[in-house]
């Protein structure tokens, strides 16, 4: 369904060397590509914004959706043993907490837009 932390941050950075004509063999560290890009901010919170993106998007359908619907399910029976892997929404609630946001924020969507940043 939802592509892990790793690849999306492997597709980020593949973009960022796109966007800077810069090939793998030339073996430039990331600082010195971020600073000749003038980025400032980190790769995961590109990542956290785009998912609560699209998070507020998909709270904001309305109930009969399928991908409201998808979004909302948990698979039937019990994990595996051992330390349980955190779930997409479990990711979510996390970041909507570091972030300073409210679940109930969503609803606004301009105030959702500028809180996400």
């Amino acid at each position: 369904m939802f592509k892990s932390k790793n690849s999306s941050k492997t597709k980020f950075h593949r973009n960022w060397l796109r966007l800077s004509r810069i090939s793998r063999k030339e073996k430039i560290r990331n600082v010195v590509i971020k600073r000749k890009m003038n980025i400032v901010r980190s790769l995961l919170d590109d990542i956290k914004t785009k998912q609560l993106k699209c998070y507020g998007h998909v709270q904001r359908m309305e109930e009969g959706r399928l991908t409201k619907k998808v979004m909302k399910w948990s698979p039937p029976g019990r994990r595996k043993r051992g330390r349980p892997k955190a779930t997409w929404e479990e990711g979510i609630r996390g970041v909507v907490g570091e972030k300073g946001l409210k679940e109930e924020d969503w609803n606004d969507r301009g105030n959702w837009r500028k809180k996400k940043m």
